[in-house]
């Protein structure tokens, strides 16, 4: 079956009526019938990036998470050889229940399939960093409109100048994600996602893109050219996508990653990524907590 995207099936079918919406987001996927970016798929629900490695680079890229909390916030780590994220979720099989996947072969981008079980490995690991789109509806429930999810873009993505802490093989610049806000929202925003540590916190950099090493807003490098409007300012979030620009750098013989934008959906509620009191923390990973979080 033909895999359908975002422009062929909207979005907000997706997980918007069902009792389990996760689930029934993944199931979507797994099927094949949804294959487009998952901001705004499942509201309330915690995302997370996707980053799969042989078992020999695992514990250099748990100490890369460790030592880089806020663009990679690690919220769970499957067993050896397993593709089940039993902590994340009922069900979840990480070899077919992500919309897309890229696949880097020595560092080169080499496939973007739409399922993984031809590739899956007995020595993978499968890593789950949180995602900003887990924040998004905090914001839209305080009254800050994200114009990516009004338009059913996807969010732009852009590569900085900021350095990130090396470990073993593993380093680069952080990458971020960008949200055009008016400054009484950005103030707002920077309130709101304080309060979600694993799902990137509050913005790194509010305004000048130069001062971070971006050139130029209208050429993202990952996502749709953002619609800045007259009296809005870039706000920057570390973003997820930093772990493959570091995997890139490193150069394994495969990697496998989620396609930026098309997240997995987990069954865990989005403020389980908050430092809220009275909230449960995110869980650290399926074999122990190591390298999570701080």
């Amino acid at each position: 079956m033909a895999r359908a995207s975002a422009a062929m099936i909207g979005a907000a079918t997706i997980g918007a009526t069902a009792d389990a919406p996760a689930q029934e987001a993944r199931m979507a996927f797994r099927a094949g019938r949804y294959d487009g970016q998952t901001a705004g798929l499942a509201p309330g629900y915690l995302q997370g990036n996707l980053a799969i490695l042989p078992g020999d680079l695992a514990l250099d890229f748990a100490r890369y998470c460790q030592r880089n909390p806020k663009p990679c916030p690690l919220v769970g780590v499957s067993d050896s050889g397993d593709p089940m994220l039993r902590t994340l979720g009922a069900d979840i099989d990480i070899r077919t229940d992500v919309p897309r996947y890229n696949v880097y072969r020595n560092g080169e981008l080499a496939d973007q399939p739409g399922d993984i079980l031809d590739l899956w490995r007995d020595d993978f690991v499968a890593f789950v960093l949180g995602c900003s789109f887990s924040f998004e509806q905090a914001l839209l429930d305080e009254g800050v409109p994200l114009r990516h999810i009004e338009t059913g873009a996807t969010v732009a993505v852009y590569v900085t100048d900021i350095a990130t802490t090396p470990a073993g093989p593993f380093r680069g610049p952080m990458v971020v994600s960008m949200r055009p806000l008016v400054p009484a929202d950005a103030i707002k925003a920077v309130e709101v996602t304080s309060r979600f540590p694993a799902a990137h916190g509050a913005p790194v950099h509010l305004g000048d893109p130069a001062a971070i090493g971006i050139a130029d807003l209208s050429r993202p490098d990952w996502g749709d050219a953002p619609d800045i409007r007259a009296g809005e300012m870039p706000v920057f979030w570390a973003c997820g996508v930093t772990p493959q620009v570091a995997i890139r750098a490193a150069r394994p013989s495969i990697c496998i990653t989620h396609k930026p934008g098309s997240m997995l959906i987990t069954d865990l509620a989005s403020t389980q990524a908050s430092n809220q009191p009275g909230r449960a923390p995110v869980v650290g990973a399926d074999q122990g907590a190591a390298g999570g979080p701080g």
